[in-house]
């Protein structure tokens, strides 16, 4: 609010205090009326909880939910039953069911916060069920489909900079988006992953190698930068950028920026390598998760073991 007259004057002193008198109006207005459901999702942006969640979860979640809040930001949290989550989960579920269920568990977390802080005394999100359907893993490229896009983007230009770093560091994109020439300690990157925390020291391929003394831009803390030379702001910002190229290339529109990271990990297992050798390039917490990404892999390369065996001179 803009205070007129000289400070001290009776005329600023007037403003000033009518400033002070309609703060709590203004602070209503901004986080919602008392006990609403736009009040509880500021509280919860203000919890330990969500001060413990990593950044790009923080970004997912707090997309899903302002558009809870826009929708159903006035209404009192104390009178949601669990028919108005199974109507919010059903509605989504017809065409997003995983971003349906990813909306369905941060109801429950609003919901625990509302009963920690004393505004419900139980959960209706607690007999609600998840929506079921066929989930599509990301597709793995394949290696004709990383020769077509080396192809249409040599060595030397920006999308082939970033397509290297995917590919010969296998991390995620919220991950690859920050790496910068700080990252760079003996002919190895020191990577942090965002998302588990893993510290990982990643020896850079010769192929990596020659994409940064080619594109990296000098004098900026990110190998990737925008058009404007900044550092992309976010991992879906980058995805945004990237996708269309993939497109541009000839390529099919269901390959991803994470299909890198699988053909990553495919590469090191069709190369021999143990799922721990393989874990310490990708930051994998567990082994079960570098099988599920190399499972083609495994079956290839056994299946090829197997035939040798068939063979003439072969063992039976």
């Amino acid at each position: 609010m803009r205070l007129p007259g000289a400070p001290g004057s009776p005329e600023f002193m007037a403003a000033y205090h009518a400033a002070l008198a309609a703060a709590p109006a203004d602070k209503e207005a901004r986080d919602g009326p008392p006990g609403s459901f736009a009040a509880l999702v500021v509280s919860v942006y203000r919890s330990p909880e969500w001060s413990a969640l990593a950044r790009q979860s923080q970004e997912t979640y707090r997309r899903l939910l302002e558009r809870l809040r826009a929708e159903h930001g006035e209404k009192p949290v104390r009178l949601m039953e669990p028919r108005h989550v199974r109507q919010i989960v059903t509605e989504m579920g017809r065409n997003a069911p995983a971003q349906a269920n990813r909306v369905l568990g941060l109801l429950r977390l609003l919901m625990r916060h509302a009963i920690d802080i004393g505004l419900r005394d139980d959960d209706p999100t607690r007999d609600v069920r998840r929506v079921r359907y066929r989930k599509r893993p990301f597709a793995a490229w394949t290696e004709e489909q990383i020769a077509q896009f080396e192809a249409r983007w040599p060595v030397g230009t920006r999308a082939r900079l970033a397509f290297d770093l995917m590919l010969y560091t296998g991390q995620r994109r919220s991950d690859v988006i920050r790496l910068g020439p700080q990252h760079l300690v003996g002919g190895k990157l020191r990577i942090t992953q965002q998302k588990t925390g893993a510290e990982l020291l990643i020896p850079i391929h010769p192929a990596l190698r020659a994409s940064l003394e080619a594109a990296a831009p000098a004098g900026h803390l990110a190998f990737l930068i925008t058009e404007l030379g900044r550092p992309f702001a976010s991992a879906n910002a980058f995805y945004q950028r990237f996708k269309p190229l993939i497109v541009q290339a000839g390529l099919p529109t269901n390959l991803s920026p994470h299909g890198l990271r699988k053909a990553a990990a495919r590469r090191l297992a069709e190369a021999g390598c143990t799922p721990h050798e393989i874990a310490a390039i990708t930051g994998h917490a567990t082994l079960s998760e570098v099988q599920r990404y190399t499972r083609s892999a495994d079956q290839s390369r056994l299946a090829e073991a197997a035939i040798v065996r068939l063979r003439p001179g072969g063992e039976r």
